[in-house]
């Protein structure tokens, strides 16, 4: 999908990009799938600010994804691609022969007309879903389950794919978009292909205001504040940090200070990110 520049006609459009949409073939969502999303402006139910930078935005619906794929044996004809406001990539509208509708992620390549299908005898086709004790090694996939029957929890944003490298018993390894190498067990399902909307990350807002309408408020810099409200804040004029490493406004460091705890999980990573 082709990522299109505007003209110059204002400051803000000079220099931003935004979608052609030349893929969408739907503008108005399957009714039946759709729920109504409350915003709390990043407060929670005593009204108190827990997310900073967040607020307000163009009104949205959520759009109910199939996850799980777990309509195993029955196939279903791709009867639209769609724009989704809650997500980066692109979704699928399925219609199966059963007479249900699901949305489902949209791979790279899926188009209309497209028969998909879940379950351990599906083929290895751009859609289908099937475990990863069936796919070959080398095979890309996404919406990677990582415990048996919860649904795709990984490797959904746009443009992602992770990549089979191997199998053994239990386990099947696989290369993330990351770089990470981690261990998922075997009967996990796992769609095959790369997530649509592979130019995601080209497109430039160009101005504040659309930033604003995905609902991020701005962001006011801590050398900006007062020593009350950050501990970069105050000193005369421009004043340097004065702080071992940066601080977070409640005086955490940040910028490379490690806060995932540790998991059960763990184990299963042999190789993490940020390793060389």
């Amino acid at each position: 999908m082709p990522v299109k520049q505007f003209k110059p006609t204002s400051a803000g459009r000079r220099g931003a990009s935004g979608y052609t949409f030349g893929e969408i073939t739907k503008s108005e969502p399957e009714k039946s799938l759709t729920r109504a999303k409350t915003k709390t402006a990043g407060r929670n139910n005593r009204g108190k600010v827990t997310v900073r930078h967040r607020g307000g935005g163009s009104r949205q619906k959520l759009r109910v994804i199939d996850f799980k794929r777990d309509k195993a044996g029955v196939p279903g004809k791709v009867a639209s691609i769609e724009y989704d406001p809650n997500r980066t990539a692109r979704i699928a509208l399925v219609h199966y022969r059963d007479g249900e509708k699901r949305y489902i992620l949209a791979p790279t390549g899926l188009s209309v007309g497209d028969t998909v299908q879940a379950g351990p005898d599906a083929e290895i086709r751009v859609g289908n879903a099937l475990p990863l004790r069936n796919m070959p090694s080398g095979t890309v996939v996404h919406n990677v389950e990582l415990v048996v029957g919860r649904g795709g929890q990984i490797v959904r944003s746009a443009g992602s794919s992770a990549q089979l490298m191997a199998k053994e018993e239990k386990y099947a390894l696989l290369r993330l978009p990351s770089g990470e190498m981690r261990r998922v067990p075997v009967d996990c399902m796992a769609t095959v292909g790369q997530v649509s909307n592979v130019e995601h990350a080209l497109v430039k807002l160009g101005k504040a205001g659309r930033t604003r309408w995905l609902g991020r408020r701005p962001q006011v810099r801590g050398s900006a504040m007062t020593p009350r409200d950050h501990p970069h804040g105050g000193g005369e004029g421009k004043a340097p940090i004065g702080h071992p490493s940066p601080k977070t406004p409640w005086g955490k460091p940040t910028l490379g200070y490690r806060t995932r705890g540790k998991k059960p999980s763990d184990k299963l990573i042999v190789r993490r990110r940020y390793e060389t």
